[in-house]
């Protein structure tokens, strides 16, 4: 009987099981390590995502799908001194289309039912939601009617966003706002432009918010809770010491005396005489501030502190001014007075006569440059031109309006005496309106200079705090000398022959002190026949309430009589008779 043996492995089959066994232990620890590494670097990976990547990966997530909405800031009201509301603002809408949200098949319907809404054709619709754009505006400055029946419509891709727009009230001079010229405007970027909306831009507009929220699936906007949000802060509110009564008479008196004078333009401006506060800034002609794109630019242009000009004789107030202080001449003070020549040039007076022996108040009433030219010559150039500087001739007054100009006076050892006798009766020097105004005002004031300024006060509208507005004073010359310089300046009004004798008012005799003007145009060079007439004045002499600079330029050529005391005087007087009903002023 035969035995059964096992069978034997084929050496194939042996080696791999057998003699190869310890080469298979090695490889399988290999792969468990390479395991081993790929395990230890994904979970090293995982950590830096978790850990140390999270906030740079969190915020790539948010930034699609989070977006910051602007909460647009209130701009601030403009009032007058009694708390009217001069400027304030009103919601419109902007209408604009999302072309890649509107399909084509559509285009025609969305065009044909947006254009009764929008009272534009749908012609002009169809070409703009056309565009390939993301962005088109349909309509600008659109009323809540109009936005109501297009959110009514519920059109793909027309979007409705509200907007702010600035409100000024109407002037009684046709195709103008109130005050246009000292409020100034707000552009369609919503910035401040002239005035003071531009002076004031960062007082009026306040902060802008913002509002953090996130879209939903649908591109919707989901604001939560608990989103961060930055509240907008409101603008403040500026309180004006404008009288809204005696501006309303000074934009008409103004505008018909510019008519009449068939002047260029004129400037019209008046400060509280104590206090510095602007009561009246009427210029003409003048703009509509709700629609200045239709308005020529020059209208835009503040006169009161952009115009610079040589005054003419209101300049010789100073020099009066300058002399009495320094005692280099009193009002009896008398001389030979008739033409002056100095280095070659002859100055005359404006009537052409030598009026021989007179006193300084007969200069004064009569306007005579040569007594202007004596005085300076007398104080010397070093007081003389430090008067000047003292009154601000050739500075600015710091007034709070955009755009103030000036021309500085040159260094006083490079003035030539013909320099310092032109200087004396205003030609030479130039100065603005409000310079102007400002010097006389600080004879008025008993010879402090008070810094001119529209704001009395600035009121934050969340809490009612109102903040004063200080001016900055100093004083320029002595009391006595500027009470002299007063009643001196009465005599221009009330004298036999006084210059301003147009100026009267009848109820105030020997309580209207006034100064005309009257200065040539350098035109290339030379002096041409266009002229600069004014009037400046301030009442009652004694206390005075008000002061007062009217200026016409360039009244026309064909007037006999083209000066301060007959083309602005009356102006003065007309808006003055007003202000003195107006603030019950006693004589």
């Amino acid at each position: 009987m035969s035995r059964r043996r096992n069978p034997v492995p084929s050496p194939r089959l042996r080696g791999w099981f057998v003699a190869d066994a310890p080469d298979f232990r090695h490889r399988s620890r290999w792969l468990a390590l390479a395991f081993l590494a790929m395990a230890i670097t994904l979970t090293a990976r995982l950590l830096d995502v978790q850990v140390r990547q999270h906030s740079a990966l969190a915020t790539a997530a948010a930034a699609l799908h989070q977006k910051s909405v602007v909460i647009p800031a209130t701009r601030g009201r403009i009032l007058d001194s009694t708390g009217r509301v001069l400027v304030s603002n009103r919601t419109i809408y902007d209408v604009y289309a999302d072309p890649g949200l509107i399909q084509v098949a559509t285009r025609g319907d969305v065009a044909r039912r947006l254009a009764p809404a929008l009272s534009m054709d749908t012609t002009s619709i169809d070409s703009l939601i056309s565009k390939p754009t993301r962005f088109v505006y349909l309509s600008k400055g659109v009323s809540q009617d109009v936005s109501d029946r297009l959110t009514a419509l519920q059109l793909p891709g027309i979007v409705v966003v509200p907007a702010e727009q600035r409100v000024y009230e109407p002037s009684p001079v046709g195709g103008s706002s109130f005050a246009a010229n000292l409020l100034g405007y707000v552009n369609n970027d919503g910035h401040g432009q002239y005035g003071l909306e531009s002076y004031y831009e960062s007082v009026l507009h306040g902060s802008d918010g913002r509002q953090s929220t996130v879209r939903d699936v649908a591109g919707n906007s989901i604001t939560l809770s608990n989103d961060p949000q930055a509240d907008a802060r409101n603008g403040n509110d500026l309180q004006l010491g404008l009288d809204s009564q005696v501006q309303y008479w000074a934009e008409q008196a103004l505008a018909q005396g510019v008519a009449s004078a068939q002047a260029s333009s004129g400037t019209l401006i008046m400060m509280d005489t104590k206090s510095g506060t602007i009561k009246a800034w009427a210029q003409a002609p003048t703009y509509d501030a709700n629609s200045y794109w239709a308005s020529p630019i020059a209208s835009l242009r503040d006169l009161a502190v952009a115009n610079v000009y040589e005054p003419g004789s209101v300049e010789k107030v100073v020099t009066f001014a300058g002399g009495l202080n320094a005692h280099a001449i009193t009002p009896g003070y008398t001389f030979n007075e008739g033409p002056t020549t100095i280095n070659g040039a002859t100055i005359h007076d404006w009537d052409n006569r030598a009026h021989g022996t007179i006193n300084m108040q007969y200069v004064l009433d009569l306007s005579l440059n040569n007594g202007a030219i004596k005085i300076g010559q007398l104080m010397g150039p070093d007081a003389f031109y430090s008067n000047q500087l003292a009154f601000g001739i050739g500075a600015p007054t710091g007034v709070d309006l955009a755009g103030e100009q000036n021309v500085p006076l040159p260094a006083q050892p490079s003035q030539s005496p013909l320099d310092l006798a032109e200087d004396a009766f205003g030609q030479h020097v130039q100065v603005t309106p409000v310079e102007v105004l400002a010097a006389i005002n600080a004879v008025a004031n008993g010879g402090v200079w008070v810094q001119p300024h529209a704001v009395q006060a600035v009121i934050d509208p969340s809490t009612g705090r109102s903040t004063p507005v200080v001016p900055t004073t100093r004083r320029v010359i002595s009391a006595e000398a500027a009470a002299t310089l007063s009643q001196m300046m009465t005599g221009v009004v009330e004298d036999k022959g006084g210059e301003g004798s147009l100026a009267r008012i009848p109820a105030f005799k020997g309580q209207v002190a006034g100064k005309t003007g009257t200065a040539s145009v350098a035109q290339n060079g030379r002096y041409g026949d266009n002229l600069v007439v004014s009037f400046a004045g301030f009442l009652p002499a004694k206390n005075p309430q008000f002061t007062m600079l009217v200026v016409l330029n360039y009244p026309h050529e064909g007037f006999v009589q083209r000066f301060g005391a007959t083309l602005a005087a009356p102006v003065w007087k007309q808006v003055a008779q007003v202000t003195i009903d107006q603030w019950r002023i006693l004589p």
